[in-house]
């Protein structure tokens, strides 16, 4: 989640790993500027969670690697990191960096109210450069609803919305979970009040 610019000045990748790890908070690095991370809500870290451990438990003893949003994604050909709240790769190129990954084929964002138009937006935009991505996925934290924007075997994005009820499928990782494992302990009634 990215709240707002917080520093003036202008980073090279290198001096943006220097100096981030100097800060008590994370900060995205978007066209040599830092964007400080907000913080989320319950339903936010628990989608996240719920999520890690599906792609966790079907990614265990696999080629691929699934990391939580403490991992950078570097936007291929640019000095961009993001943190999304999970993202997996299978290219053996990413593990030779400890701080980042450059060739995701899934990403996953928890939506939240001050976030999802840039998600949806500008951040899917820079993604999808990106020609090992295949999934990028957006879940709803105020309701049980998540898109799956797919590219397909000839290139082009589809996007796939599932709603309470429905099968989720990631083909990306060759994966379909029913939706309430996604929102398995998460309740919406204070969203309400």
């Amino acid at each position: 989640m990215v709240a707002a610019r917080d520093h003036n000045q202008c980073f090279t990748p290198e001096e943006y790993f220097i100096w981030e790890e100097k800060q008590l908070d994370r900060h995205e690095l978007i066209g040599g500027r830092v964007y400080a991370m907000s913080g989320g809500t319950k339903n936010h870290s628990a989608i996240a969670i719920n999520v890690l451990l599906l792609l966790r438990g079907h990614l265990r003893g696999g080629p691929c690697q699934v990391f939580n949003s403490d991992v950078k994604v570097n936007i291929l050909d640019t000095a961009n990191y993001t943190y999304p709240d999970l993202s997996v790769t299978c290219d053996d190129r990413d593990r030779s960096h400890p701080l980042y990954i450059t060739y995701p084929c899934l990403i996953v964002e928890v939506l939240s109210d001050s976030t999802e138009g840039y998600d949806r937006g500008k951040k899917f935009e820079n993604y999808r450069r990106n020609p090992n991505l295949v999934d990028y996925v957006l879940v709803s934290s105020n309701e049980v609803a998540v898109d799956c924007y797919h590219r397909n075997a000839s290139g082009d994005w589809v996007i796939l919305s599932y709603r309470r009820g429905d099968r989720v499928v990631l083909g990306s990782i060759d994966l379909t979970v029913e939706i309430e494992q996604i929102y398995d302990e998460v309740s919406f009634e204070s969203l309400e009040s």
